[in-house]
C-alpha cells in the first residue's frame, strides 16, 4: 500500500477486513462478527493472490527500495494470513461456533 505498486481494491480490502477484526475483537460474544473477520480473511488470501500474480512486475531489475520492499510486505502479509485464519477459527471454536 505504501508505494501504489497495487490497486487501490487491495488497500481497501485489507483495511476493510483490519476493520472488521477489530469489530470482531470488541464484540466478544458475537459469532456474526468473527465469522466476517474468517470469511473476509479467506476471501482477501485469494485477491491478494491475484493481485501479486497480476501487478508483480515481469522485470524487477528496475524497481526502488521502496518498491521492494512494499512488494515484499505484501507477500509477507500474504504468508502470514494462513496462520492468522487458523487463529480466528480456535476463537471461533472458543465463542461456541460449530
Amino acid at each position: 500500500c505504501m508505494n501504489y505498486m497495487f490497486p487501490a481494491s487491495y488497500a481497501w480490502g485489507n483495511f476493510s477486513v483490519l476493520a472488521v477484526g477489530i469489530w470482531a475483537i470488541v464484540q466478544r460474544d458475537s459469532l456474526d462478527a468473527i465469522m466476517m473477520f474468517l470469511t473476509g480473511l479467506l476471501l482477501t488470501v485469494l485477491t491478494d493472490i491475484i493481485h501479486i500474480s497480476v501487478f508483480y512486475p515481469p522485470k524487477s531489475n528496475y524497481l526502488s527500495d521502496v518498491k521492494h520492499f512494499s512488494i515484499g510486505m505484501a507477500i509477507f502479509s500474504l504468508l502470514l494470513k494462513p496462520v492468522s485464519c487458523y487463529l480466528v477459527y480456535r476463537m471461533y471454536r472458543e465463542r461456541g461456533g460449530e
